[in-house]
């Protein structure tokens, strides 16, 4: 018998993380790597793990994950969206408690885009009067 495996997806920033949990150690796969490889800040690799601690559940599930795009701290929120995802579909009576944490909120933050005339996004080139 083939073994149950749930797909999800995470965005934050430009970051897109695709997530496939199923049961299994709790080994976390990033890109083929580990996680602690991958990810090389213990605060990031924490911040993967939350969705986990707040469910009691760390050591239960496997995750397979692939993330393109941004840079290491948004595919870190990316995973951490994904997971939480998964994790409601494998269990769906572990929703409330990562709705209360804020594990389902996707952060709408994105770069804002540079504006013709000025230097930047807000930043205006130098003011000189003559």
């Amino acid at each position: 018998m083939a073994k149950e495996m749930f797909h999800a997806v995470g965005r934050r920033k430009s970051s897109v993380a695709r997530v496939f949990l199923s049961l299994g150690a709790g080994k976390i796969t990033i890109n083929g790597r580990d996680l602690d490889e991958y990810l090389h800040r213990e605060s990031l690799s924490m911040v993967v793990k939350q969705p986990f601690q707040a469910t009691s559940t760390l050591g239960k599930y496997d995750i397979k994950a692939t993330v393109k795009g941004g840079g290491v701290a948004g595919q870190a929120g990316a995973l951490r969206l994904g997971i939480s995802r998964a994790i409601i579909m494998a269990d769906e009576t572990q929703k409330k408690v990562l709705k209360v944490g804020g594990f389902l909120t996707r952060d709408p933050r994105e770069k804002e885009r540079k504006k013709y005339g000025q230097a930047g996004a807000r930043r205006k080139f130098q003011f000189s009067k003559r």
